[in-house]
């Protein structure tokens, strides 16, 4: 199946345009939303709007390639925006300072990923799944390990809806336990870089509390993602190990390299060289806000909570249990290091 899904073409932009549209519509409504409700915002508003309209009008197959176009590329698009408001040396001292954090919440990742999954009897292959995808990156990461430990595509379902059931929550309570816990900006930045699975919820969570957080969180988050290179490496040669055989020939590095990652750098740079006019840096910064709602909106869009629903409590419950450690952990290392 996933040879002929790769040999089909790209969807063209008509087949996209009523899922994009759609995503626009209903996140353009959310920014709306987000203004009147600054304390929700916008990203919020739109992964909810997304939710509600796909579980309740059920959009047809025609919206589904804008759809996942709008989850993935316009995602990226809007991260490699964000970089032409940040300097190099503002991101490079952020990387650094997160570094610590961002190694512990993935030990306590990993570790909890195996002892609660050998209690709740989670086979190995979901165990790595749920393990590596709420340690690094989501889905994201959960794609780029599934070609080296070859899961069914069973559990990958699991794992990808335990870890998206969990981002939803965190979207929407983060920003709310940030303020009561009295967490500085860069104080919930880093948690929600190092606490939040995907991408997009970091950056909807960091950008709901606040633009500092957003901007921290964001360049944190970015960071931690890195670190599926070196974790895709150790599984390629484990796997291979056990296999004793070429059983990582499908394994490339180009091909779970998160490019966007060096554009988002390449954006950054322009901006510390000062090619950027000034005037100018606030429409960016608007039209990548607004890039990451129009993401989010198509990631709501793309949530089936019947179908996460019917995926059994040992996922989730394994899913749980690694994001709380995660979660509880970096807010620990920071005290320790008097970060919060």
């Amino acid at each position: 199946m996933s040879a002929q899904a790769a040999s089909l073409p790209a969807p063209s932009l008509g087949q996209r345009l009523p899922g994009l549209a759609l995503a626009i519509v209903i996140a353009l409504v959310a920014l709306g939303l987000g203004h009147l409700a600054p304390l929700i915002g916008g990203p919020v508003f739109g992964i909810v709007l997304g939710i509600v309209v796909r579980n309740f009008l059920s959009p047809g197959a025609s919206f589904t390639p804008g759809i996942q176009f709008a989850g993935k590329q316009i995602l990226q698009w809007s991260i490699i925006a964000l970089g032409f408001g940040l300097s190099l040396s503002q991101v490079a001292k952020t990387g650094l300072e997160s570094l610590s954090v961002t190694l512990v919440t993935m030990t306590m990742a990993f570790l909890a990923a195996w002892g609660l999954g050998r209690l709740l009897k989670v086979h190995d292959k979901l165990k790595i799944l749920i393990g590596v995808g709420t340690a690094i990156c989501g889905g994201s990461a959960i794609a780029a390990i599934t070609p080296i430990i070859k899961p069914d595509e069973h559990d990958t379902a699991f794992a990808i809806s335990t870890i998206f059931l969990f981002n939803l929550v965190a979207v929407l309570l983060f920003p709310l336990l940030g303020h009561l816990l009295h967490l500085s900006d860069l104080g919930f930045g880093l948690w929600a870089g190092t606490a939040i699975n995907d991408t997009s919820s970091v950056v909807a969570a960091g950008y709901s509390f606040s633009k500092a957080a957003g901007d921290y969180a964001t360049i944190v988050k970015l960071t931690r993602a890195t670190l599926i290179i070196p974790v895709c490496l150790v599984l390629a040669l484990a796997t291979a190990w056990h296999e004793k055989k070429k059983g990582s020939s499908n394994f490339s590095l180009a091909r779970i390299f998160p490019w966007f990652i060096l554009w988002f750098l390449v954006a950054s740079a322009i901006r510390t060289a000062g090619l950027i006019p000034g005037q100018i840096q606030p429409a960016i910064h608007m039209l990548a806000e607004f890039l990451i709602i129009v993401a989010l909106t198509a990631i709501g869009l793309s949530a089936n909570l019947r179908k996460m629903a019917s995926t059994g409590w040992r996922p989730i419950a394994l899913g749980l249990g690694v994001w709380a450690a995660v979660s509880i952990s970096s807010l620990i290392v920071q005290m320790t290091i008097g970060q919060l």
